[in-house]
């Protein structure tokens, strides 16, 4: 906006203090002329308002209640033109505004008011075309930082360098803020906290507020409706319009990145999935030869197969989940090995994972991170995620593993998350399984379970299950059946115990 300072230095003696002072450095909207005795109904007030003197031609007291509505609707400066209504100023007007605070200045005989309206708009036209020119510049700038390697860093510095102050953007998926200065930490908490109060995830609209007495207004990046981020401003100065523009050009390029950044992810998901699946199903070798081709690192030794059920591939969804594996017996970093895995494949609502058996994440344990024990359900929101992870195993082995450890993850308790030992069971130990659940007349599951469990005495089992030992021997009979299989055979017992174990 425009200041009567700058008005004055341009127009010189053609607007000057009544006082005969300086002139106030107070912005004004605009110019307008009045003669009427109440001309506040046509104003917005921020206005350099201009007459001849006819409104004031009274006594004091209609003087005193002139000046008053002025005041009242916020009009930045009075300004009396001589020559046409009066030809000095009254003093009546000068006591009026001293008292009042309203900036009284003099257009002398002979400058027309239009004089002083075309100098307003010649500086409005002016600023706006700096505004215009440096908003350009800084576009520039912020187009030119958007297609370097670290797109991100550079677009955030160089909108904190052009507001003069400071600039932070969020992840919605609470991954790692990106700040300049990149020391200013002591903000992000207070944003995520007013981030998350304002709910600006669901509402989509930008905020206002204040942290450490500065002002902060901070914008949701959106990619569609979903929000992947929030950019806010600490800025170091009085917003214009041409830096809200600046502001919103970010966000639009934030959102072009993260967009790019989703497609770029879902392309190295549906790669990942298509060499994964060359492994689980056994074909080791093609597996190995495409995956460079795919830019791929394929573990060269031992893999452990992460089975999972539930969740999505979200980063939040498996937050909790790398929190509980890090508590895996053994094996310290099993959650940077999921972090770290692009072998990932989806099918049936179970996940497949081959994480790298020889994870190394430069020395320091998962745990060291700052993991604190959780409930022992694995959850994420209202999602509940379940998980079997093995022990090591070469990749050739994987194809006679998956299908038993896929078995046990569905027959595990919401919320579990377990670690088996390597070759636990025997392959024949799915179809086992499958084939006593697949019994609708009885509870064969059951039956066996109790018979194992009480080592083959009938009466023991029975007296569990509640039924007569005779029942026992009929459901027993129908199981050795479609077990093809004895379950008094200590191999069989001991196979089908652990199976069912997970049932």
């Amino acid at each position: 906006m425009i200041s009567l300072a700058q008005l004055h230095t341009k127009l010189g003696r053609d607007l000057r203090p009544a006082s005969g002072g300086h002139v106030a450095r107070r912005q004004i909207s605009g110019v307008h002329i009045s003669e009427l005795e109440d001309p506040t109904p046509y104003l917005e007030g921020g206005e350099l308002l201009l007459t001849t003197g006819m409104p004031v031609s009274g006594g004091e007291a209609k003087v005193h209640a002139y000046v008053r509505r002025l005041v009242e609707r916020g009009i930045a400066a009075l300004g009396l033109g001589l020559g046409a209504g009066v030809d000095e100023v009254p003093p009546a007007l000068i006591s009026a505004c001293a008292s009042a605070g309203l900036e009284l200045l003099v257009v002398p005989e002979g400058t027309p008011f239009m004089n002083v309206s075309r100098a307003y708009w010649d500086l409005v036209g002016r600023e706006g075309q700096t505004d215009l020119t440096a908003s350009l510049g800084t576009q520039t700038a912020l187009a030119r930082a958007a297609t370097q390697p670290d797109a991100l860093p550079s677009v955030v510095k160089a909108l904190a360098q052009a507001l003069g102050g400071w600039v932070a953007y969020l992840p919605a998926d609470n991954a790692v803020e990106t700040l300049w200065p990149a020391d200013n930490h002591t903000i992000v908490e207070q944003l995520r906290r007013e981030t998350s109060r304002l709910d600006m995830a669901v509402t989509h609209s930008a905020s206002t507020f204040q942290i450490h007495g500065t002002d902060v207004v901070e914008y949701p990046v959106l990619v569609g409706r979903r929000t992947v981020g929030f950019l806010a401003i600490g800025a170091g100065r009085k917003l214009t319009r041409a830096d809200r523009q600046v502001i919103m050009t970010v966000c639009v390029l934030l959102s072009l990145k993260a967009a790019q950044q989703q497609e770029s992810d879902a392309t190295a998901a549906a790669l990942g999935s298509a060499v994964t699946k060359l492994f689980l199903t056994g074909h080791v070798d093609a597996g190995r030869a495409l995956a460079p081709d795919f830019g791929i690192m394929v573990p060269a030794g031992a893999v452990r197969v992460l089975v999972v059920r539930g969740g999505t591939d979200a980063a939040e969804d498996y937050g909790e989940l790398e929190s509980r594996l890090r508590a895996a017996r053994g094996w310290p970093q099993a959650a940077g090995a999921l972090r770290s895995c692009r072998l990932r494949h989806k099918a049936n609502g179970v996940g497949f994972y081959l994480l790298d058996a020889e994870h190394d994440a430069g020395g320091i344990p998962d745990s060291a991170v700052g993991a604190s024990p959780r409930d022992p359900r694995a959850t994420a929101g209202n999602i509940v995620v379940t998980a079997v992870l093995s022990r090591p195993m070469p990749l050739a082995r994987v194809h006679d593993e998956v299908g038993q450890l896929a078995v046990m993850v569905r027959a595990l308790n919401d919320g579990q998350i377990v670690d088996v030992p390597e070759g636990a069971l025997d392959p024949r130990t799915q179809g086992w399984v499958e084939a006593l659940r697949g019994y609708q007349r009885a509870d064969l599951i059951g039956s066996v379970r109790a018979y194992l469990r009480h080592r083959g005495q009938w009466e023991g089992a029975a007296r569990e299950l509640g039924i007569h030992r005779n029942s026992l021997r009929h459901r027993m009979g129908i199981a050795t059946e479609l077990l093809q299989a004895d379950p008094d055979d200590p191999d069989v017992a001991a196979n089908l115990w652990l199976a069912m174990r997970w049932v």
